[in-house]
């Protein structure tokens, strides 16, 4: 049941004359309100709605799931993709304020690390940077949003090999950029809530051209995890108008070590001479050398 959540408006219709009085005012309010109480502890929304906590923890039960939890994920999962920005700045108010907002920014990108650390699929990790390693040419793309992340897993990957290309919106379309891939290629893909329809049919061009596709996404729900070879998920829920990146991040850097590991020795030749490039070029700031008097 857990599984259906596109079916969960229909479900709460369905169970409620069979509800208690009490569980009926959570199921309206849901009903109503549902982008709202997505967010709600269950302490918070039997407030919000006059019913105890352990009401709400009830009607959960009542709907197929183990606890409370289960249910806002699933609340969580029925509106991420269908919520405008203003929509979510509008939660941001509720929740979160002026005083609050470092504490329950952090709390939350800590549950998102917590929960990747669980779902994540260690053997798709270590299938991906194989991936990396036999791949002719690979191709990176992350648009909106996500643009800063494919930028970051290129930046480091060209620093360790030389056949990485970010693909990017400007003068060519990414169709162009990515019309030389193919067979023996790998193409990342990297998306979350809402998603860019211009990244999912990215996706499906290089899959129709017979590339091996990564997708780096929230769910294997995802429209970029349906059109992939491997999808590594990285959880990235926030109740705001701002994208949690942080533990998305956290796995692109993981998959930049894990790479790295691998080519230590080329790593340390490339390194070295790099720093003597940016010392030449005033690059970074670097300290003045001693001498010898």
């Amino acid at each position: 049941m857990e599984g259906n959540r596109q079916d969960l408006m229909r479900l709460i219709q369905m169970r409620f004359p069979r509800l208690s009085k009490g569980q009926k005012l959570i199921a309206e309010y849901i009903l109503k309100h549902y982008d709202k109480a997505a967010f709600m502890t269950a302490a918070k929304l039997g407030v919000t709605v006059g019913v105890s906590e352990s009401t709400v923890v009830r009607f959960a039960n009542e709907l197929g799931f183990s606890g409370y939890p289960k249910l806002q994920k699933a609340l969580q999962e029925l509106i991420k993709t269908k919520l405008t920005s203003v929509q979510r700045i509008e939660l941001s108010h509720d929740y979160i304020s002026e005083e609050n907002a470092l504490k329950s920014v952090l709390k939350a990108d800590m549950e998102n690390l917590r929960s990747t650390l669980e779902k994540i699929n260690n053997n798709t990790f270590e299938d991906v940077v194989n991936e990396i390693f036999k791949a002719k040419r690979i191709y990176i793309i992350g648009l909106r949003s996500s643009l800063a992340l494919a930028d970051f897993l290129g930046f480091y990957l060209s620093l360790i090999l030389d056949n990485v290309r970010v693909v990017s919106t400007g003068v060519s379309d990414i169709f162009e950029q990515l019309y030389r891939a193919g067979e023996g290629d790998l193409v990342i893909g990297i998306g979350f809530p809402r998603y860019s329809i211009k990244t999912i049919e990215a996706l499906k061009f290089a899959k129709s051209k017979n590339a091996s596709v990564v997708a780096i996404t929230d769910s294997l729900l995802s429209p970029l995890a349906s059109n992939a070879d491997f999808a590594l998920i990285a959880q990235s829920n926030m109740a705001s108008f701002v994208d949690s990146l942080v533990a998305p991040l956290s796995v692109i850097n993981a998959l930049v070590v894990a790479v790295g590991l691998r080519e230590k020795d080329r790593i340390s030749e490339t390194f070295k001479n790099l720093e003597n490039i940016w010392e030449e070029y005033n690059v970074y700031t670097y300290k003045a050398k001693q001498t010898n008097e």
